[in-house]
């Protein structure tokens, strides 16, 4: 608004002259400085909005527009913009504005998660976000490529990056009962755990890598020796059963333990990669070196033997069964089976070990010397391994009493000659054992045994109704006679007098005759002129 134009006549007399004046009014500040203050808000807000991306996720559970944070290390560093559904609608595209200070989390490896309350292997974690309300994580990347589109994890990374550690590849056969998150072990204390896995590039193992903290990083050597310490280990030996685990913890969320052997050199550096091996024994044992295969041919069935079944020599673990299959004769009449089996020689020892250590030069003088041992009887025989279970494992041993037998050195693989026995054995002796019981006559001997007690039978009927009654009556007319002749050999019975006085006669006339005896050993002459002092009646009277 302006002032209105005033008009004024000049003093003198002559032409009137119209004169304005424009003057900016004081309300006009107050919007000046409001449109200042908007310009500088938008300026500072322009100089202070960092990048926009957009992650993807399955699921929005607990992310709201315009109020879910993005945090690191429990910093704001963003804030959630929008919400929406992919173009095929199988994801969630969550629109996320960075802070100007943020633009390193623009990083192609950045990681994004959504932190909530978990329950898993490693415990419960989030439970702040129970108050707080959900969050986006993020993990800051390290390469110089950067991107604005990610895709999210669904579960939170185990290892967040600039911890203090190092991370460690393993190659395994395969994952077991292991997982993200699992924990690493050095005599029985965490020091590490799992971070990811996948399939090596031709699909026949697992590559595992674990992260081990700072300082248990340096215990790492290339001495190590690692292997799942899974489940539970039950062995049987002299000293009785024997049960380890690592923890609790592996028995639901499986680990990986590490040590190295007592002489090994600490000062060895670590490895690029190294063997996950199925338990602690198969980790520590020495190296076996380079394997040698050989087949087995069988006559006779083989039910129980199965691949992976160990192959011993004299008790000593030295290989495994490869394969199990069936050959066939030319003629069609005869189907042995054949059996491959992988040998470690250097388990063995002595010239075994140096044929391993050195395989191209001393082949053929191995291949002698195994020919030289079959000769004084080696073979190889099935041999029970569990009567429960009826498992079957290969044994090669020497058998002098062995038929010969021919060995190729040109074959390969190498046929070492096989032998029957073990439970074959056993089989055999129970199958004659069974052949002579079904010789025995049976049926004639129970048809005779049933005439023998039909007539024992009859006996025992003609005793009972003819014998013992005259027994009974026998026995009485005894016991009557007994009682007569207890009743006359009473004291005082005229036959026990007589008999009294009898023997006291006959006792008078022993007498009698002792002192003529004694009178004629000292005198015999007194047989013929008598007794020399001989007196008279009177005389004596």
């Amino acid at each position: 608004m302006t002032e209105p134009i005033t008009v004024t006549q000049a003093p003198a007399p002559g032409n009137a002259r119209i004169t304005s004046r424009r003057r900016l009014s004081a309300i006009w500040i107050i919007p000046l400085l409001a449109l200042l203050v908007g310009l500088a808000m938008l300026v500072h807000a322009w100089l202070s909005t960092g990048p926009e991306i957009t992650v993807s996720f399955q699921s929005a559970t607990g992310l709201e527009a315009g109020k879910t944070p993005v945090k690191y290390k429990d910093v704001v560093v963003g804030l959630v913009k929008a919400i929406d559904l992919s173009p095929d609608q199988s994801k969630v595209l969550v629109t996320i504005d960075l802070n100007n200070n943020a633009k390193n989390f623009t990083h192609a490896d950045s990681r994004y998660w959504v932190v909530r309350p978990r329950i898993g292997t490693g415990g419960i974690t989030g439970v702040d976000t129970l108050f707080s309300g959900a969050y986006i994580g993020v993990d800051i990347g390290r390469t110089n490529t950067t991107q604005n589109l990610f895709t999210g994890l669904e579960t939170p990374p185990s290892v967040i990056n600039g911890t203090p550690g190092k991370v460690f590849e393993l190659h395994a056969a395969d994952l077991g009962s292991l997982d993200i998150g699992s924990p690493v072990y050095y005599r029985h204390i965490q020091v590490g755990q799992l971070t990811s896995y996948h399939l090596d590039t031709d699909g026949r193992g697992v590559i595992v890598d674990i992260f081990v903290h700072a300082p248990y990083n340096r215990l790492v050597t290339g001495a190590s020796h690692f292997w799942n310490a899974s489940g539970l280990d039950l062995s049987l030996n002299a000293e009785g059963f024997k049960l380890q685990t690592q923890s609790i913890a592996t028995l639901m969320a499986g680990g990986v333990a590490f040590d190295s052997a007592e002489n090994a050199d600490a000062q060895q550096p670590a490895a690029a990669h190294y063997e996950l091996a199925q338990d602690r024994q198969t980790a520590m044992a020495p190296p076996d070196g380079e394997p040698q295969y050989f087949r087995l041919k069988f006559d006779n069935a083989l039910r129980g033997l199965a691949p992976n079944a160990p192959v011993e020599f004299r008790g000593i673990n030295i290989g495994k069964v490869l394969a199990v299959h069936i050959d066939s004769s030319p003629d069609l009449q005869h189907f042995p089976v054949l059996v491959d089996i992988q040998v470690f020689p250097r388990r063995m020892g002595g010239n075994a070990a140096s044929t391993a250590d050195h395989p191209g030069e001393n082949l053929q003088e191995a291949r002698h010397f195994l020919r030289v041992m079959v000769a004084h009887g080696l073979r190889a025989q099935a041999r029970s391994g569990n009567l429960l279970t009826g498992q079957l494992f290969i044994a090669i041993d020497f058998f002098p009493d062995a038929p010969k037998a021919e060995f190729d050195m040109r074959a390969n693989p190498m046929t070492l000659p096989t032998t029957g026995g073990g439970l074959d054995q056993a089989q055999d002796q129970i199958t004659h054992i069974i052949g002579k019981l079904n010789q025995i006559p049976f049926d004639s001997i129970g048809r005779h045994l049933e005439v023998s007690l039909t007539e024992l039978s009859q006996t025992m009927h003609q005793v009972n109704h003819d014998v013992l009654p005259e027994a009974r009556g026998a026995l009485h007319q005894t016991q009557q006679t007994l009682d007569n002749a207890n009743s006359v050999l009473q004291p005082d019975s005229p036959l026990q007098q007589q008999l009294n006085q009898t023997l006291l006669e006959v006792q008078r006339s022993a007498r009698s005759l002792r002192g003529l005896t004694d009178q004629l050993n000292a005198h015999p002459e007194s047989l013929i002129s008598g007794r020399a002092h001989d007196t008279s009646p009177e005389g004596a009277k």
